[in-house]
């Protein structure tokens, strides 16, 4: 039987999801484990990735794989070998792939998880057909994507497209990365629980509905508990997701101003939202854009593989790797 699959596996802040893909990007067998606590040894979640790809082996025939890709919540080197720095994860100058070979016994090769995203979604998703295309990953933190006539564009040293560690807000609030006023402080998963239970603290009457959903303890409030309670029609949440949209679209007009794409794809949990978030943003980046008016608007849209876009794309960027074609 010939290796006609190859598996992806996505680590972001919470979670390790793996998948087997076939050529035309379908995911035909799932796995998931939960992302051990960042102050864990890089070990475990090494330990939890072959778990993962384990399980998927054991799902469809060791022998039918032919690469294994990974996508890592990280700065990952040109060299896509090693993670260079993973403000979420505990993970410094680790030779990830390098350990993983020698556990799992075919080819691998590690790429940025939002590179992986921003690849699937330009050949399996929502941007196909366009030639300058990024993507905003929103989840614990933001993640970018750039591919520019069907090349990923890693940049240098491999680390291009960290769009959420851009500076928004000078000496803003403190970030994970070290820095201060990043814009993933402002836009991302993590910053819309923040703000939720910033307004229950203040006790603010606004929140009474938000703090009855989690039984009184503002320590079990999530994004996607957030998110469902605007879309059932809860204006303080409607709200939270505005302003975060607002956010959101202020980092895109930068990011047009610096590259010109002629799409955004806005992935992620948090893009779970839709028109609640992605209305906001659209607006906001149309009064932020520089020479509004006067220019093309590049086109903002939402993903179409969900969270699934990041382990399709490390499985498909594997396989290339695999045959040495280019990406």
């Amino acid at each position: 039987m010939s290796a006609d699959l190859a598996i992806g596996i996505d680590i972001g802040g919470t979670k390790v999801a793996g998948g087997v893909i076939d050529v035309g990007g379908q995911v035909l067998v799932r796995a998931r484990r939960d992302t051990p606590h960042r102050s864990k040894s890089p070990d475990v979640v090494e330990n939890t990735i072959v778990e993962v790809v384990d399980e998927l082996f054991a799902a469809v025939g060791r022998e039918r794989v032919e690469a294994v890709g990974i996508g890592a919540a990280g700065f990952v080197a040109a060299d896509r070998r090693t993670v260079v720095f993973a403000p979420h994860l505990s993970w410094r100058d680790e030779p990830l792939q390098e350990n993983l070979q020698r556990r799992i016994r075919v080819p691998i090769t590690v790429d940025n998880d939002a590179n992986a995203a921003a690849w699937a979604e330009w050949k399996f998703g929502a941007a196909q057909g366009e030639s300058h295309v990024m993507i905003v990953n929103l989840g614990t933190g933001i993640g970018g994507g750039i591919v520019t006539d069907g090349r990923l564009q890693r940049g240098r040293y491999g680390i291009a497209g960290e769009f959420g560690h851009m500076q928004v807000v000078p000496n803003g609030l403190r970030c994970e990365c070290g820095n201060r006023g990043c814009w993933e402080q402002y836009a991302s998963g993590n910053a819309l629980v923040r703000e939720a239970r910033g307004i229950i603290a203040a006790n603010s009457p606004v929140a009474a509905n938000l703090l009855a959903s989690v039984g009184g303890d503002p320590a079990d409030l999530t994004g996607p508990l957030i998110t469902a309670a605007a879309q059932a029609g809860d204006q303080t949440s409607i709200e939270l997701l505005a302003e975060l949209g607002n956010w959101l679209g202020v980092g895109i007009a930068n990011l047009a101003a610096a590259f010109d794409p002629g799409t955004f794809v806005v992935g992620g949990g948090v893009s779970a939202a839709g028109r609640l978030l992605l209305d906001p943003a659209r607006e906001s980046f149309r009064r932020q854009l520089t020479g509004r008016g006067y220019r093309p608007e590049a086109r903002i849209v939402a993903a179409q593989l969900g969270n699934e876009a990041g382990l399709i794309g490390a499985a498909d960027l594997a396989r290339l790797e695999r045959s040495g074609e280019p990406s």
